[in-house]
C-alpha cells in the first residue's frame, strides 16, 4: 500500500465514525421514546436531531481549526469528540444529559466532513483524487452497515439497555482512529498556504509519489499567489460556492437522511415488526456498501457530473415507486425492493461524489472556509428534515405516500442541475479545476 492511499484511508476511518455515528440512533429512536416517554417535538428536537445541530455548528466553523491549526490536528481533535460522545450517551441519565453528548458527537461529524475531505483531496494526485476522496464515503457507508448490524446484534442483548450498549460501543473505533490519526504527515498544500513551509511541502511530495515534486510544487505556489484577491470573497467565489450550496441541498433533498434515520418507523407504517424492521435496516446499509463500490469504480473514469445524472434518474425513479407503494398499498416486498433502489442511486451518485467535488472545486488557501459552506448547507438542511421527521411521520402514519412523491419532484430539479449547471472536474489537478472556475 503506497503511502497516499495509506493516509486517505486513515484519515476516511472519520468517516466511519461518521456513519455510525449518525445511524446508531435508528435502533435506540423508539426505546428512548418509550423510555422517557417524549413528545414528537421533543423527540424529533432534542433525542434525533441534537446531534446534526451540533454537526451544523461543527462543519460551519470547523473551517476554522482547519485552517489554522491544520487538517491532521483537527482529525485528532474530532476522534476525542467521537470518544467523549459515545461513553457519555451510553450513560446518560436523561434526555437532556443524552442530548449534550449528542451534540458532542454531532460537533466531530460536522468538522470531519470538513478536514476529512479537504486533507484526503490536497494529498491525492489528479488521477486518482476522486476514489481517494471517496474512501471517506466507503467507510461512512461501511459505517452505516456495521450500525444496522451492531444494532441488530444488540437487540435483546441487555433488556432495557440495549439502546445503552448500541451507542455506546462506538467508543472503540474511535480510541483507534484517534491513535492512528497520529501517525500521518500534515497536508503539503497547507503547509504552503498557511505556514509558507517550501521545504515541508516538498518532502511530503515526495513520500506522496509525485513524479516531479519540484513541478508540482512549483504549481501549488503560483496557484496560491493568483488566487489571492482583494474581492470580496463572496463575490471572488460566488461560482463555488453556489455549485457546493446546490450539490449540498439537493444531497438533503432527495429525503436520504429521513430514510436512513426513520428506516425501522417507515418499514413499522409497512406493517413490519420490529426485528424485521432492523434486519431491513442491515439491507439498506448492505445495498449502501455495495453500490459505493461501483460509485468508487466509475467516479474517475466516468466523472462526477455522470454520476450523479445517473444517482438522479434513480433516485426519481425509485422515490415514485415507494410513493406509490404506500399509496397503493402495494405490500412490504415492493416498498424494500424500491427503498434499496432508491439506497443504490445514492450510493452511486450523490452519495459518492458530495465530498468528492466539495472539497475539489476551491483554491487552497480558501479550502477549508469554502469546503465548511457546503457542508454546512448540507448538514442544516440534513437536521432541519431530522427535526422535522416525527412531526411528519405522525401527521403522514395513515399513509406516508406524499412524503416520498415531494422528495421525488425535488430530484427532478437536481437532474437539470447536473445537466445543465455542474462542471465535470474528473482528471484535473486542483489547480486546474481552479483556473476552469475562473478564480
Amino acid at each position: 500500500m503506497n503511502n497516499q492511499i495509506l493516509w486517505a484511508f486513515t484519515v476516511s476511518l472519520a468517516g466511519f465514525l461518521f456513519g455510525f455515528d449518525t445511524v446508531v440512533i435508528s435502533g435506540a429512536n423508539l426505546p428512548i421514546k418509550e423510555l422517557w416517554d417524549t413528545t414528537p417535538l421533543f423527540h424529533g428536537l432534542f433525542i434525533m436531531s441534537m446531534a446534526l445541530w451540533g454537526t451544523v455548528v461543527g462543519s460551519l466553523f470547523g473551517g476554522i481549526p482547519t485552517q489554522r491549526i491544520g487538517r491532521k490536528n483537527t482529525l485528532i481533535f474530532i476522534g476525542i469528540l467521537y470518544f467523549i460522545s459515545a461513553i457519555g450517551s451510553g450513560i446518560a441519565t436523561d434526555p437532556y444529559m443524552f442530548s449534550f453528548y449528542r451534540f458532542i458527537g454531532g460537533l466531530g461529524v460536522g468538522a470531519s466532513t470538513v478536514a476529512g475531505p479537504a486533507y484526503i483531496s490536497e494529498i491525492s494526485t489528479a488521477k486518482n483524487r476522486g476514489k481517494l476522496v471517496a474512501l471517506y464515503q466507503f467507510n461512512l457507508v461501511l459505517g452505516i452497515l456495521i450500525a444496522f448490524i451492531s444494532n441488530y446484534l444488540l437487540e435483546g442483548f441487555d433488556g432495557n439497555n440495549d439502546w445503552r450498549w448500541m451507542i455506546g460501543v462506538e467508543a472503540l473505533p474511535a480510541a483507534l482512529y484517534t491513535i492512528a490519526v497520529l501517525k500521518i504527515p500534515k497536508s503539503p498544500r497547507w503547509l504552503i498556504s498557511a505556514k509558507n513551509d517550501i521545504k515541508g511541502a516538498k518532502e511530503i511530495l515526495i513520500k506522496m509519489g509525485e513524479d516531479n515534486p519540484d513541478k508540482e510544487l512549483q504549481e501549488i505556489i503560483e496557484s496560491e499567489e493568483q488566487s489571492i484577491s482583494k474581492k470580496p470573497f463572496l463575490r471572488k467565489y460566488r461560482k463555488p460556492l453556489s455549485l457546493a450550496f446546490f450539490i449540498a441541498l439537493f444531497n438533503q433533498l432527495s429525503g436520504i437522511n429521513f430514510v436512513l434515520y426513520y428506516a425501522p418507523e417507515i418499514f413499522n407504517l409497512a406493517g413490519l415488526g420490529s426485528k424485521d424492521s432492523l434486519f431491513n435496516s442491515i439491507s439498506i446499509g448492505g445495498i449502501n456498501l455495495i453500490f459505493t463500490f461501483v460509485g468508487l469504480y466509475f467516479i474517475d473514469k466516468s466523472g462526477r457530473r455522470q454520476l450523479l445524472i445517473i444517482g438522479s434518474i434513480g433516485y426519481i425513479i425509485s422515490l415514485s415507486m415507494i410513493a406509490f407503494s404506500f399509496y397503493a398499498n402495494l405490500g412490504t416486498t415492493t416498498l424494500v425492493v424500491s427503498m434499496m433502489a432508491f439506497i443504490a442511486s445514492h450510493a452511486v451518485g450523490q452519495g459518492t461524489i458530495i465530498w468528492v467535488f466539495i472539497a475539489e472545486i476551491f483554491p487552497n488557501h480558501v479550502r477549508a472556509t469554502g469546503t465548511a459552506f457546503g457542508t454546512g448547507t448540507h448538514w442544516i438542511f440534513a437536521a432541519l428534515i431530522t427535526l422535522l421527521g416525527p412531526l411528519i411521520i405522525n401527521v403522514f402514519k395513515v399513509n406516508p405516500w406524499p412524503i416520498f412523491a415531494i422528495f421525488a419532484v425535488m430530484m427532478i430539479f437536481q437532474l437539470f442541475f447536473a445537466l445543465f449547471i455542474m462542471p465535470e472536474t474528473k482528471g484535473e489537478s486542483l489547480e486546474d479545476i481552479q483556473k476552469k472556475l475562473g478564480i
